[in-house]
């Protein structure tokens, strides 16, 4: 631990314990489980060297394309071509406490996929912040995203029977809905995903409907059910790469960790990564590197190999 996490561990601690909430923590704990800035102090900067590396990205690949996957402003997605002709396609979904942020500075992540011979593309969609806490709309606007790239991936070389979803933190919440979402009811085939990668995300709403993100969630029973992806399994149509980082909060641990048990359980195909000394905001930045543990995984599990 640096000199601030140490001090902050102290402080916990030293504190006297209220009544319990969630598990063994009192409501301090859990609102701070649920909070990355107390685990990981250093956000401003890795956020600040994910720009920077999405802006030397894009000096390299060139602009991305920018494409409307649905009717409001924000539904836009960014596209990174690979060359390979009919080729797999990543969808990234971005995360951010479920408020708004800008996928451009994500793109440090496309070059392995482009270099490997995938598409890569980023989404943008809305945020709480914008929708008065309800998290239905960007649910919405992701599933209308994947559904405009099925439709749309031969128009720019992908193929539309191998799309695969990575994601990270809320966007991993976001991506475990994803992957036990009834696409046929939405008019595509119901294994449209072929394959899952959820870092650093929330599979069960409970705990965290009881935290401190409940002041700016509208979180209620149907939300908390519906949304909760550990209480659909029986609609997982993909195998799964579920992963997180040692560094992380105990709560996102816990979640990643009980979730994979929970695939594992009801017998579909789940693989467990835990990246030794990342914290919640260092980790997808594995994903920029083909050789890392995520970079190199998921590039296999969409049958690709690192350049």
């Amino acid at each position: 631990m640096n000199v601030r996490e140490t001090a902050a561990a102290s402080d916990q601690a030293q504190r006297i314990k209220g009544p319990l909430v969630w598990l063994d923590m009192d409501q301090q704990a859990l609102d701070d489980a649920y909070d990355q800035a107390v685990y990981a102090p250093n956000q401003p900067q890795v956020h600040a060297r994910c720009a920077f590396n999405s802006e030397r990205t894009r000096a390299r690949l060139g602009q991305p394309e920018r494409l409307a996957y649905g009717p409001s402003e924000v539904e836009r997605l960014d596209l990174f071509r690979t060359k390979a002709p009919n080729a797999p396609v990543n969808v990234f979904i971005h995360g951010g406490a479920w408020r708004f942020r800008e996928v451009k500075n994500y793109h440090y992540m496309a070059e392995p996929y482009v270099r490997a011979g995938a598409h890569f593309v980023a989404l943008d969609f809305t945020g709480v912040d914008k929708t008065g806490g309800d998290l239905r709309p960007m649910v919405e606007q992701v599933r209308r995203a994947i559904v405009w790239v099925h439709q749309n991936a031969k128009s720019f070389g992908g193929d539309p029977d191998r799309i695969f979803v990575s994601s990270h933190s809320s966007g991993g919440h976001l991506g475990g809905v994803m992957c036990v979402t009834d696409w046929e009811a939405l008019g595509a085939p119901k294994d449209v995903i072929k394959g899952g990668l959820l870092v650093s995300g929330m599979y069960d709403l409970k705990p965290v409907r009881l935290s401190k993100r409940s002041s700016y969630v509208n979180f209620d029973d149907e939300i908390e059910q519906s949304l909760s992806s550990q209480r659909h399994l029986d609609r997982l149509n993909c195998p799964l790469i579920v992963a997180y980082g040692t560094r992380e909060t105990p709560e996102f641990q816990r979640q990643g960790r009980e979730f994979a048990q929970a695939v594992e359980a009801a017998g579909k195909p789940v693989t467990l990564l835990v990246a030794e000394g990342y914290n919640h905001f260092e980790i997808p930045e594995l994903l920029a590197n083909p050789y890392s543990l995520l970079g190199d995984a998921v590039l296999k599990q969409m049958g690709l190999t690192g350049a």
